[in-house]
This record gives structure tokens, C-alpha cells and sequence, in this order.
């Protein structure tokens, strides 16, 4: 939401059918209005304009609100700036992305079980995907043993297997295990893991040639949840 003109703001929204799809609310910096635009709220849209490819005007109602406690926990909290921010800087405007509009809303319903770190990573490779920019994870781009994949190469995308990386494995990002063909474990260093693959690909596919790069809001979530392993490992081992 960006404010414009006498108590009113120019409001971007993820649509089903239409994308990212922006228009102005009267009245959006209003007390009553506020809670209506926080970031995730799912609203249904009555969109006018005089013509087609004017900005236009929005009226909204709430149809949910944002999941128990993500006001409350700043990772989660995070994580929503996140997701709401890449769509807003990468996606093109007035494109449909049904898939990734259900797909947040799925990885909202999430927020209230255990792995919903996990389904935020899920998101984000089908972002990647919806940009033209698709992970293959599921063979050895060496023609490796596809039971022994363990990392994933920063140029193509493409899994590589623990005796495939060989002497090269260094310049090779990790493969969480929770992405491997097999599945395994949610745990805070493989999802730290998951981070860090799909953030070098927002940045050095999505984002390589805009002004501004990878937006604030998905640094400072990767920058969160590394301070929060950090300390949950000094606390472990009583540092």
C-alpha cells in the first residue's frame, strides 16, 4: 500500500485470475480501513476504471484475516513481507498466476503447523518457476546416482550427486534434504539451506538486472532466520 492523494492509497493486491493487480482505495489510511490492507488479508475485489489500462478503483471486503500469532512472531511475520514483496517487484502486472495465488494461500493456511518454513521455500520455487527460472531437482545434471543428490548448481538449477560434485563441491550450493526425491527432514539447518539456494536465484536470475535487486523485505527474512539458528545453537550448547 502506498499512499496517495487525501486519505487515500494506491493498493497492490495478488489476484486469482488477473495477478498482481494494483488500484486505488478511497479512505485506505482510515482506522477502519487499515486492518482490511494488511499485508495477507484475503479480500474480495470489485475493480472499476473508466478505461482498461487506467489504475482504477478498488472496493474491498475481508473474506479472512491473517493466521493465529503471525503478528507476534517476527519470523513468520517476516516471511509474509517477504512472499508480498517479491510478487510485488517480480511479477509483471495484470498477468494471471493462478497456481501462485493458491499456493500463497496455501503457505498461509501452513503458518499454524510446523513446517510452514518449509512451504514458504516450496513457494518460492514455484515462483522461480512461474517466472520462467524452474528448478530441476529430481536427476543428476552429471548423471548421477539420483539417490545420492546433495547439491544443486548455481548457473543451471540442476541437482548434482555427492560423488558428481567431486573436487567442484565447494562452489556448489547444498540441496536440503526435505527437496531431495526421497523427502526427509524439516530441520532449522536444511530449511536455512533452502533459503540460501532459492535466495542466489531470485537474485542472480529474477533480480540481476533490477535497480534495486532482491527487495529488503526477503534480506532481512534470510538475515532473521540465520540469526535465529545462530542462537538457537549457542543456546544448545550453552554459549
Amino acid at each position: 500500500m502506498r499512499p496517495h492523494g487525501e486519505g487515500g492509497a494506491v493498493v497492490g493486491l495478488l489476484t486469482e485470475k488477473h495477478g498482481r493487480h494494483a488500484g486505488y482505495v478511497h479512505g485506505a489510511q482510515s482506522t477502519k480501513k487499515r486492518g482490511l490492507l494488511e499485508a495477507g488479508t484475503l479480500v474480495a475485489v470489485d475493480w472499476k476504471s473508466r478505461v482498461s489500462d487506467q489504475l482504477g478503483s478498488m472496493t474491498l471486503e475481508q473474506e479472512s484475516g491473517l493466521p493465529h500469532g503471525v503478528l507476534d512472531d517476527p519470523l513468520k511475520l517476516g516471511a509474509l513481507l517477504s512472499a508480498c514483496s517479491l510478487c510485488d517487484a517480480a511479477l509483471p502486472e495484470r498477468e494471471g498466476h493462478a497456481g501462485l495465488f493458491h499456493g500463497f494461500k496455501t503457505m498461509m493456511e501452513m503458518m499454524d503447523g510446523e513446517i510452514w518454513m518449509a512451504a514458504y521455500i516450496f513457494w518460492e520455487i514455484s515462483l522461480l518457476k512461474e517466472l520462467g527460472f524452474g528448478l530441476d531437482l529430481t536427476k543428476c545434471a552429471a548423471g548421477g546416482d539420483v539417490t545420492q543428490l546433495a547439491y544443486v548448481s548455481p548457473k543451471s538449477g540442476r541437482a548434482v550427486s555427492l560423488h558428481a560434485a567431486g573436487p567442484y563441491k565447494e562452489r556448489l550450493l547444498e540441496l536440503p534434504a526435505f527437496l531431495k526425491p526421497g523427502g526427509g527432514a524439516y530441520e532449522s539447518e536444511e530449511i536455512y539451506k533452502g533459503l540460501r539456494m532459492t535466495g542466489h536465484f531470485l537474485e542472480h536470475w529474477v533480480f540481476a538486472h533490477h535497480t534495486k535487486g532482491v527487495p529488503e523485505a526477503r534480506l532481512r527474512f534470510e538475515a532473521r532466520y540465520e540469526k535465529s539458528l545462530s542462537d538457537t545453537t549457542k543456546a544448545a550448547s550453552g554459549l
